[in-house]
Formats: C-alpha cells, structure tokens, sequence
C-alpha cells in the first residue's frame, strides 16, 4: 500500500519517546508523531496524551526517500472538524464578531471583580475616619 501525503490513516501507538511516539499504520508501516504534533496546547509530557496500544487517527505530513514517515494527530483532529459542520461554521463574519465581544466583556467584567475583591471593594482600606 501506498502512502499519500495529507491523507488521514488510522494507527496504533508502539512506542513512545520524550520527543514523540511511533505509530503502526494499517499498511504495517510505522511513522513518527513529532510532540509538537499530538495536540493543539504544549505538550510537556507525551504519556499525558498517549499510552502504547492506544488507536489514533494520524494525518501524514511526509515520507521522505529513507522511509521515514512523518505523522500529525492534531492535523488529523483539524480535518476532522472542519469536514463536520459545526454551527460556529455557519455565523457571519458580524455574527462572530458580535459573540467574540460579548465574551470579551463577559471576562473583562470577571476580572474586574476579581481584582475589586483582592483591593478589598471600591474604596481605599485605609480611608480616614472621622
């Protein structure tokens, strides 16, 4: 079998290092899922993310004339999304505009009284009595 740059493959994890895990495909080949490539957030630890055994869909970024099998799962968890469609998809560019401000004075507003409440309210703590 064939591999094709950019199609997305199913896979088992047979081995993980600190700077990423190696992953059997169906075809009996096994690629390298760099760390920077298991999820979208930092990933300081790969066994937070993967254990051996573990069935994951990869997308595969390059095969190099070594043989050398480069894999993403975070790639392969994009194109997922965008070929399902989801109701963010749908919103006009106003639309999503608009929520993105709301949410933006929705966590202003806690912050705000998040640090109200560490000065101890609106007042000063030390006002004069008199």
């Amino acid at each position: 079998m064939s591999l094709v740059v950019g199609a997305i493959v199913e896979g088992v994890v047979t081995g993980i290092t600190h700077f990423g895990a190696f992953v059997q495909l169906a075809s009996g080949e096994t690629g390298l899922v760099h760390i920077s490539e298991v999820a979208n957030t930092y990933v300081k630890d790969i066994n937070d993310h993967l254990q051996k055994k573990d069935k994951v869909k990869v997308k595969i970024l390059s095969v190099d004339s070594n043989g050398k099998i480069g894999l993403s799962i975070k790639q392969a968890l994009e194109e997922n999304r965008r070929g399902s469609h989801n109701k963010n998809s749908r919103l006009s560019f106003e639309d999503k505009l608009s929520k993105f401000f709301k949410d933006s004075d929705e966590r202003l507003q806690d912050l705000r009284r998040n640090t109200e409440s560490k000065r101890g309210g609106r007042g000063s703590p030390y006002r004069a009595h008199i």
